[in-house]
């Protein structure tokens, strides 16, 4: 029996700039909550300017969830 991973995908309800975070956090089974505070920690121990780049470069990478 082969297990298919799910796909990483940003979600279009519970999100709040461009669901990056609730994408990842769903991803790994986790609490949103949990990855954005996370986020802002790391974005502000590194000086802020990485942390933006790499979550831009997440948005437009990760695709939007499309619901039929």
């Amino acid at each position: 029996m082969s297990h298919r991973p799910r796909p990483l995908r940003r979600p279009m309800h519970n999100r709040w700039f461009g669901g990056v975070c609730a994408g990842i956090a769903d991803y790994f089974g986790l609490d949103p909550a949990v990855i954005r505070v996370g986020y802002v920690l790391l974005s502000v121990l590194s000086i802020a300017f990485p942390g933006l780049l790499v979550y831009f470069i997440l948005w437009v990478v990760i695709p939007e969830r499309e619901y039929y």
